[in-house]
């Protein structure tokens, strides 16, 4: 009995959970709370971007410091929605990296060392304003594609490191004593080749080294040509792989990968069933001490019943 009040007890809770999750999430998965959230989050935004001017702050200090307020407030009840959508199933809220994402921003907000920094909380802020991409199918997908880009880019950035060094030191070599400006040491002319990695001032560079020697021309060509065209397209290629399998991504969480899944148990259904399983033992204990009380029939001395004579017919 005592087994059967802890399931009972069990099935209650799993269904209140349930119920609870199924309310949060048909708050949290409507259009207009969606599109609320994004309002306020704009709000954030154009509130933070008020607070750089001075005038306006002085004059609007108590209304601007209650609508930042209003905005927590609001950001507060959505996150904890998020968490109640997932009562049922708690560990599928952290499944979600927004939903961390948007736990840890709010979470931030109340701790006193961020309150008291004017400069952490103004950033914390400003983070608010990356969580449009939660609402922005297209955002998330360039976001994740910036992601995944990112080991690509780091090799871009290695080979570009190298080859900077290596035209720099040749620069300083043809060009440092007749142009010091520029080449004089190997901090200016890595700065002076990744400016001109740009295209931005080709021309008089290529101009100046001219008068220096013919051969700059050959410097300046092959440059341009690995710098400006080989790398920026190789990276540009990296960056659209990345956004066609961020994409692709995309498109598999919202559709599904087209593997059936076992429908979600019902709490409310799980519940009857233990209750009937529970009054089928009832029954079965019944019976079973009936059967104890009611006489056992006497048993037959010959041990077996006589024999029906069966009549022949002829």
């Amino acid at each position: 009995m005592l087994e059967q009040h802890n399931q009972t007890d069990a099935a209650v809770s799993g269904s209140a959970a349930g119920e609870l999750a199924r309310r949060c999430r048909e708050v949290t998965e409507a259009r207009w709370f969606a599109l609320a959230v994004l309002a306020v989050i704009l709000l954030n935004a154009a509130l933070l971007g008020a607070e750089t001017y001075s005038g306006l702050v002085d004059a609007w200090r108590f209304w601007l410091r209650l609508a930042e307020h209003g905005c927590l407030a609001v950001f507060t009840v959505e996150i904890l929605l998020r968490l109640g959508a997932h009562a049922d199933r708690p560990s599928g809220f952290f499944k979600d990296p927004w939903n961390v994402f948007d736990l840890a921003v709010v979470l931030c907000a109340f701790l006193p060392v961020v309150r008291e920094n004017t400069t952490v909380l103004r950033l914390l802020r400003l983070a608010r304003v990356l969580r449009t991409a939660r609402f922005l199918p297209q955002l998330r997908i360039v976001l994740a594609a910036v992601a995944r880009s990112l080991p690509g880019t780091l090799s871009f950035l290695l080979v570009g490191a190298l080859l900077l060094y290596v035209y720099a030191m040749v620069g300083w070599v043809f060009f440092g004593q007749r142009d010091p400006a520029h080449y004089g040491s190997i901090g200016r002319a890595v700065l002076t080749l990744f400016l001109l990695m740009t295209l931005d001032g080709i021309g008089d560079a290529v101009h100046a080294g001219l008068e220096i020697s013919r051969w700059s021309l050959l410097y300046y060509a092959s440059y341009v040509l690995l710098a400006s065209f080989v790398l920026v397209n190789v990276l540009i290629g990296v960056v659209i792989t990345s956004l066609d399998e961020a994409r692709e991504t995309e498109r598999q969480d919202g559709e599904g990968d087209g593997v059936p899944r076992p429908p979600e148990p019902d709490p409310e259904g799980h519940h009857l069933l233990l209750a009937r399983i529970g009054a089928a033992r009832q029954a079965l204990d019944q019976l079973e001490r009936d059967l104890g009380r009611a006489p056992l029939p006497p048993p037959d001395l010959a041990g077996t019943a006589p024999e029906t004579p069966v009549p022949l017919h002829r």
